[in-house]
């Protein structure tokens, strides 16, 4: 069974991007290379400052969407909790 993650990229321009993956260090180069999702191309770099272990996809779905319906504020507060 694949671990999942939920990470938060912080963009060049200072905006947050939230997704999932079961390899972060694959879908963070395919975001340097602009080849991962559409939002953060031409905002590169980007760097990995939250990510949090899932047992499957599912959760790691739900839990991005609870992430991505968070305020930008609350989204901050995670990030500085976030121990990487």
């Amino acid at each position: 069974m694949a671990e999942w993650f939920v990470y938060i990229l912080e963009c060049a321009d200072g905006s947050l991007y939230t997704g999932i993956t079961n390899n972060i260090e694959k879908r963070l180069q395919q975001h340097q290379d602009g080849t991962g999702a559409k939002y953060t191309r031409g905002r590169a770099p980007h760097a990995v400052v939250f990510q949090e272990s899932h047992p499957d996809r599912a959760s790691a779905s739900r839990r991005e969407n609870e992430i991505k319906s968070l305020e930008r504020n609350k989204k901050l507060a995670l990030i500085g909790k976030a121990a990487l």
